[in-house]
């Protein structure tokens, strides 16, 4: 590929990454008006926010395959299309089932996208892995952030959520541009067959550690993306004070992504980094706990610093694999099967809140969920390669037959 189209690649990266989040989180700090608007039950607005990491399990296992068969920059450019058909469809319907489906549609989208996006990176800049994943995920984070930040204002400036939810199916038509130009790269997708199959992951330790792990800290970050602006509302902040809040979780992860990729991109042995990141998460929520009302900044911020384990985990799936189809494998079964585990969590979250009426007992519940995000971080932080654990299964199946 020309230096120009490699610039291409990059420039749509970077513009993909910034419509990964906005979809999914941008209801969050507009939930309460929203659930008014359209008159949503508790568990309704549960499986809201619910509805993410259930498109990432389902469509996201998906995603390899239809690299393989449309190509792998198609697919991406698609997923945008689908994230602008749904967001705009959503902002415009006044009932509830729609704005569910349409929801779906947009996430759908950045499923694929989301999945796709480590091997887009083995391919294109397969000696430059941790700074090209620490570029995409700066600009997830920014996304992010934007999404936090900017719906309430532009809600309450334009007199409706729904303006502040429409607002990023504009961004997301943005980002489709560079990828009609890329899609000429997608004329023979078959050029080469997958070497590496979905089943095979299953049967190693290495996939499932890996989706244990993404699993655990998805729900978590969905449910503080999904549920912490209510929380601060609940304790006495503005819907604008909950939303900057939340966005300070986001905000946290712009510098931090431009680190920590490239850093665990250069070390042997990632486990002191996880460990040193997934120790904020417990002060956050005990803070939380103790004092909700209380420097509700420093408890985003350590929130923020803890959720760096998502770039973290981008990066290992690219580490842990040699070649862009390993890394394709990998990626679709860790997030799938992942976002599949993490899925109740924003629901359950959701139900222990209207069941309790407070937040000590979801708090609890995420403090909880540190034990296995810790365990399974200490092994996925070991060196080791995907198609070493195939090759030693494989080889052992040789030897009992």
């Amino acid at each position: 590929m020309s230096p120009r189209n490699r610039t291409l690649v990059l420039l749509g990266l970077v513009l993909l990454a910034l419509n990964l989040r906005p979809a999914a989180v941008s209801v969050g700090p507009v939930l309460a008006e929203v659930r008014a608007g359209l008159d949503l039950s508790p568990a309704t607005a549960g499986l809201l926010t619910s509805l993410p990491v259930l498109a990432f399990a389902l469509v996201g296992a998906a995603a390899p395959w239809l690299a393989r068969t449309v190509g792998l920059h198609r697919v991406l450019f698609l997923s945008l299309v689908s994230v602008v058909a749904g967001l705009t469809l959503r902002a415009l319907t006044g009932d509830q089932v729609l704005f569910l489906l349409f929801t779906l549609l947009a996430v759908s989208g950045m499923a694929c996208a989301n999945v796709l996006t480590p091997s887009l990176v083995k391919l294109h800049f397969p000696r430059r892995i941790g700074t090209a994943t620490a570029l995409y995920t700066t600009a997830m984070a920014v996304g992010l952030t934007l999404a936090f930040t900017a719906t309430v204002p532009v809600s309450d400036a334009l007199g409706s959520w729904r303006w502040g939810l429409g607002l990023w199916a504009v961004l997301a038509a943005l980002a489709a541009l560079p990828w009609i130009s890329l899609m000429v790269h997608d004329r023979r997708p078959e050029e080469r067959a997958a070497t590496i199959t979905f089943g095979q992951v299953a049967r190693t330790p290495l996939g499932w550690a890996l989706a244990g792990f993404f699993g655990v800290q998805s729900a978590l970050a969905y449910t503080m993306f999904g549920w912490f602006a209510q929380l601060w509302r609940d304790n006495g902040y503005s819907a604008t004070e909950a939303g900057l809040f939340v966005g300070v979780i986001a905000a946290v992860g712009i510098p931090l992504s431009l680190v920590l990729p490239t850093l665990v991109g250069r070390v042997h042995d990632q486990r002191p980094l996880m460990l040193a990141v997934m120790a904020c998460y417990p002060v956050a929520f005990v803070g939380l706990l103790v004092l909700p009302e209380r420097v509700a900044p420093l408890w985003a911020a350590l929130s923020g610093v803890g959720a760096m384990t998502f770039p973290l985990i981008l990066v290992l799936i690219s580490l842990r694999a040699r070649t862009p189809e390993g890394t394709a494998a990998l990626s679709g079964f860790a997030q799938s099967v992942g976002y599949l585990i993490a899925a109740p969590g924003p629901f359950v979250v959701g139900l222990v809140h209207g069941a309790t009426d407070g937040w000590t007992w979801p708090l609890v519940l995420m403090l909880g969920l540190l034990v296995p995000l810790v365990a399974l971080g200490m092994y996925v932080g070991r060196p080791m390669r995907l198609e070493d654990q195939i090759a030693a299964r494989a080889a052992r199946a040789a030897r009992a037959a």
